[in-house]
């Protein structure tokens, strides 16, 4: 058993991140998103980053699709991904990104940053493939500075009852997360992320596609921040 030492933990880590590798996905990945940003997920993405401005960290950055819409008032992204193929993509399409991008190995609920650090964060179909919401949102949370915020535009559950919800729950349970990277289709992600002390500030539910019914067509697309000292 690994004791509970501060290297042990480091080196622990650094195995995780080794350890997330989805080549087949990534490649598929690779091409669908191209396709889904040119029906539309492009304007989606703008919307996310629109008006940021300051130190950015991306949590899950895939391929680097984000890169092309942050605005000039960011002075310094630091995109995440610890998917190698990805990772290579975005590294790739930091060289042509409007403000400077720094890509960088990394795990949500490990990031490789100091507390307090960035004045915004960025997750875009990342929390519903993280391990667990609630981990990855305490790395975000330590990583804002007070005030600081978290822009997010992700799957989740439909609101309403019925058989969508169950084909969701269904498919979460059985071979999408295996085919989609560790995606699940069902998570209440605004709930956690309430529930991780955030303040949701603005908040668009719809589908994408609009006319859809695919299990990860229902989205949302926010606005959260991280409450000042006192203020928890």
């Amino acid at each position: 058993m690994v004791g509970d030492t501060g290297a042990d933990t480091h080196t622990q880590r650094e195995v995780d991140v080794a350890a997330v590798s989805h080549p087949v996905f990534a490649r598929v990945y690779e091409r669908l998103s191209v396709a889904m940003d040119r029906a539309g997920l492009d304007e989606f993405r703008r919307d996310v980053v629109a008006g940021l401005s300051g130190r950015v960290i991306e949590v899950g950055a895939g391929n680097g699709r984000m890169f092309p819409h942050y605005p000039q008032g960011v002075t310094e992204v630091v995109a995440v991904e610890p998917e190698p193929r990805l990772r290579a993509a975005a590294t790739r399409a930091a060289t042509t990104a409007p403000v400077p991008v720094t890509v960088v190995d990394g795990l949500a609920e490990a990031l490789p940053a100091g507390d307090g650090e960035f004045d915004a964060a960025v997750v875009a179909m990342v929390l519903c493939t993280v391990p667990d919401q609630a981990d990855a949102l305490a790395e975000i949370d330590r990583v804002l500075r007070p005030g600081g915020q978290l822009r997010f535009f992700e799957h989740v559950a439909v609101e309403e009852p019925g058989r969508l919800r169950r084909i969701q729950r269904l498919c979460d349970a059985t071979v999408w997360p295996k085919l989609f990277g560790g995606c699940h289709t069902a998570r209440d992600t605004t709930a956690a992320i309430g529930a991780a002390g955030f303040t949701i500030g603005e908040l668009r539910r719809f589908r994408f596609p609009a006319t859809s019914s695919s299990p990860s067509s229902p989205c949302v697309l926010g606005r959260a921040v991280k409450p000042g000292p006192g203020r928890r």
